[in-house]
């Protein structure tokens, strides 16, 4: 079988739309848990450990540049060149990661959940019966061992 032809095979089967399909809404998904951590959960814990603005945090590790005017803030010396760093921002990231592993562990075990509830029990499994002529055999054997 050619390249070509087990390509035609892998994308007709439907992986290929399938994979596309998971992607967009995986990216999708991801800009909803961005913006809940961003917008809700850092907040609050900025404000429990006493910053607002819990992606500012950062340590410089060279001083900016002495024509520098602009504020303090991670952004602008980011934007001047200034090495940062920038453990608040590497923070909000794992945090991001990590609701967004617990949401999806939450999805797949209730999808899980809700196949197993769909799926039919299996039958009982019934020992298979011996034909008569087997049967007869097994009873004249017996007989004769007596």
């Amino acid at each position: 079988m050619g390249f070509f032809s087990e390509f035609r095979e892998f994308a007709v089967k439907g992986n290929v739309v399938d994979l596309a399909v998971g992607v967009i809404i995986g990216g999708a998904f991801g800009k909803i848990v961005d913006s809940v951590v961003k917008d809700l959960i850092m907040p609050i814990v900025g404000k429990v450990i006493g910053g607002l603005d819990f992606s500012n945090y950062f340590v410089m590790l060279s001083s900016p540049p002495a024509d520098y005017k602009g504020p303090m803030t991670y952004e602008a010396l980011s934007k001047a060149g200034v090495p940062l760093f920038a453990y608040g921002s590497f923070l909000t990231v794992l945090l991001n990661f990590v609701i967004l592993a617990f949401i999806i562990f939450i999805m797949v075990k209730q999808i899980n959940r809700l196949k197993r509830d769909a799926e039919p029990a299996p039958a009982p499994v019934e020992a298979p019966t011996t034909p008569e002529d087997i049967q007869l055999l097994r009873e004249i054997r017996d007989a004769l061992k007596r």
